[in-house]
């Protein structure tokens, strides 16, 4: 019975899973765009319902500027929000949401590895990296109703959905994006800041910024499933002279952002 149903699943895989990544990559999507984009809205609505949002006007200003700069490459419309979390983060979401801690706010230095950040993060929901995770997950564990469960975030469902998502370090799960996809997204991000006015070179300052951050508390490369900030940088050196001729030509075209 198996080996009759084989051809037909393998079938169906390459008739409804196939997609290619910003950067060519081969994905295995399975969800429809329009589930993961509410699976997004819900998880961002329950984040802004649970945690404090950040009055600052300055950490505001800036993140939304910078936020602005970047999205208006990549087209539609982004909800930007600052949350007062001590911890350096940031993440986006799909559904075209961004949100920033106000912790990430204070490491950066400037506005460049600030942009560098937002980059990253939209770079993840470009390249549909919660969609590909979630489909992974949901092609070995069928039957499971993950956009309901995201209305309670503790649930074993909803910890699920939130984790595939990227944002569960906030009710004690994550799944977190795998090395391919950190280092895809580190290249579709110091591509965007570039084409949006950001000097690129910056990236680099970000990652050795959080190197920094980190005190060497970050495990060896092998047992993680995130890039080592050293490989980061040597792989963003290495683009930096196609991320270089992007912001040249910004440049060219008055792109000057003044976001800090």
């Amino acid at each position: 019975m198996f080996n009759k149903l084989f051809p037909i699943l393998i079938f169906i895989y390459f008739l409804t899973g196939c997609a290619t990544s910003p950067t060519g990559r081969s994905q295995f999507i399975m969800l429809p765009e329009t589930q993961v984009d509410q699976m997004g809205l819900q998880a961002f609505n329950t984040l802004k319902r649970d945690k404090k949002i950040s009055s600052n006007p300055q950490y505001n200003k800036a993140t939304r500027c910078i936020a602005h700069a970047i999205t208006s490459v990549t087209g539609g419309k982004w909800e930007v929000v600052v949350f007062e979390d001590k911890s350096p983060n940031a993440f986006a979401l799909p559904g075209n949401k961004i949100g920033v801690h106000s912790g990430m706010l204070k490491l950066v230095e400037n506005q460049e590895q600030l942009a560098a950040v937002i980059g990253h993060e939209i770079g993840h929901v470009l390249a549909k990296h919660s969609n590909e995770r979630a489909s992974q997950e949901l092609a070995m564990k069928q039957g499971m109703n993950v956009l309901q469960a995201m209305t309670m975030p503790t649930s074993p469902l909803g910890q699920l959905g939130f984790g595939l998502l990227g944002v569960g370090a906030e009710y004690g799960v994550l799944k977190p994006y795998g090395r391919t996809q950190e280092s895809e997204a580190d290249i579709i991000g110091v591509d965007l800041m570039a084409k949006a006015g950001f000097d690129p070179r910056h990236s680099i300052g970000l990652w050795q910024k959080m190197d920094q951050a980190t005190q060497g508390k970050q495990p060896v490369e092998f047992m993680s499933t995130h890039p080592s900030h050293a490989t980061r940088i040597q792989d963003l050196e290495k683009h930096m002279p196609q991320a270089m001729g992007l912001f040249q030509q910004a440049q060219n075209m008055g792109k000057q952002p003044h976001c800090i």
